[in-house]
């Protein structure tokens, strides 16, 4: 789960984490008083998208205008806010389509002594949180990682200890801090750290991380994503949520209680296990052909959600075939073959669909396949079932 800069930037004050002074605006007009409440000589407007590159991000309907600006006058935050406010932002995260703004966040203007990067993610390999720090902030880091990687600092640390002192000075000498910034680092990375922890996130992101003419360090930025396992308990995130930056199919198939991810092919998969349908979207993509999506139906799903699975599938205009790849175990197969016929007649297949069926009660679901009547495509196992797919689309 997302949120935005501003909504992060509160999160992060409330927990101790030092952040500039920043109002949210809606309206031009909000936009203009929010520069006067600030008082400041200068202030920075920022677009709130779900999607990073804001600052080299330009608008649809405004190609002269960046997602984010200085501006010295409160006519000059109302005149680049009614630009910005209800227009389309296209970043090198958003793709084409870029992403409309609804919202803006007008913050404080600083003295930047210098910029950094901050991260914290989680390694898998190593099964620890780390803290990710370098020396080139408001560059991309997949950049830095690959023309620059010895200006990239990593510190595993134990989430039920935190970051300790001395993993934070570690951090601040590897990427060269002088003594003041290290003594300000000492002070800030252990509580971006804790906050990690405490908010269970998979990722909390500085870009950049400011230290200031005062030797302060500030959180200029907040790109923060919380693991979608823990926000049970988490329950006031929810109120965080922004519908409009997330995918409707995507939304749509949460509230059923379904794993959908939409992709950029043209073949739909339905497939009951993450792990399985990760395999199905690579036999797709070895047979020479595209997945269009992930969607794991799960191990429980009953008729009405596999029923919903098929329409979340077929409202995706790029959606030429559908394959249906079903392990039944929990799930058992002449469930899914009922959903399916169920779906063909109420919301219209209209698209070639291959269905590959293996485990619990199999034979009698291939047995109804057979004397429906429908045009569907048996496949003996999955690598069959991806050929005959791809072969559909005249691949």
């Amino acid at each position: 789960m997302k949120i935005h800069e501003y909504q992060g930037k509160q999160l992060f004050s409330a927990s101790g984490v030092p952040v500039p002074k920043g109002i949210v605006a809606k309206t031009p007009q909000e936009a203009a008083d929010a520069f006067t409440k600030l008082q400041g000589a200068v202030a920075v407007v920022k677009s709130q998208v779900h999607a990073g590159g804001r600052g080299k991000g330009t608008f649809k309907e405004h190609p002269e205008q960046r997602g984010v600006v200085l501006v010295k006058s409160a006519d000059d935050a109302r005149n680049n806010a009614e630009r910005m406010l209800g227009s389309t932002l296209v970043t090198k995260q958003t793709g084409d389509v870029g992403q409309k703004v609804q919202t803006l966040y007008v913050e404080q203007g600083l003295d930047i002594k210098k910029e950094l990067y901050l991260a914290v993610v989680v390694d898998r390999e190593v099964g620890l949180p780390v803290v990710i720090f370098s020396s080139e902030g408001g560059m991309d880091i997949e950049e830095v990682a690959e023309s620059h990687p010895e200006k990239i600092a990593r510190e595993h640390f134990d989430p039920g200890m935190g970051l300790l002192p001395f993993q934070a000075r570690k951090l601040a000498a590897a990427i060269g801090l002088d003594a003041a910034g290290a003594k300000a680092a000492e002070s800030f990375l252990p509580k971006i750290a804790k906050f990690f922890v405490d908010h269970d996130c998979s990722m909390a992101e500085i870009n950049p991380l400011v230290l200031t003419g005062e030797n302060k360090m500030l959180a200029l930025d907040a790109k923060v994503t919380f693991d979608d396992n823990a926000l049970f308990r988490h329950k006031d995130f929810d109120a965080l949520r922004d519908l409009l930056e997330e995918d409707p199919s995507e939304v749509r198939a949460q509230a059923a209680g379904l794993s959908y991810v939409k992709l950029e092919g043209n073949i739909g998969c339905l497939v009951n296990g993450a792990g399985l349908a990760m395999s199905t979207m690579d036999l797709i993509k070895l047979h020479g052909g595209e997945p269009a999506n992930f969607l794991d139906v799960g191990g429980g799903a009953n008729v009405e959600q596999v029923t919903e699975a098929f329409r979340i599938l077929l409202a995706d205009p790029n959606v030429k075939a559908v394959l249906v790849n079903i392990f039944g175990g929990i799930m058992k197969c002449d469930t899914i073959v009922t959903a399916l016929l169920t779906a063909y007649d109420t919301v219209g297949i209209t698209v070639p669909l291959v269905v590959r069926l293996e485990g619990t009660n199999v034979e009698l679901a291939r047995k109804m396949l057979a004397e429906s009547g429908k045009k569907i495509t048996s496949a003996t196992d999955l690598t069959d079932a991806a050929k005959k797919v791809v072969a559909t689309l005249g691949a």
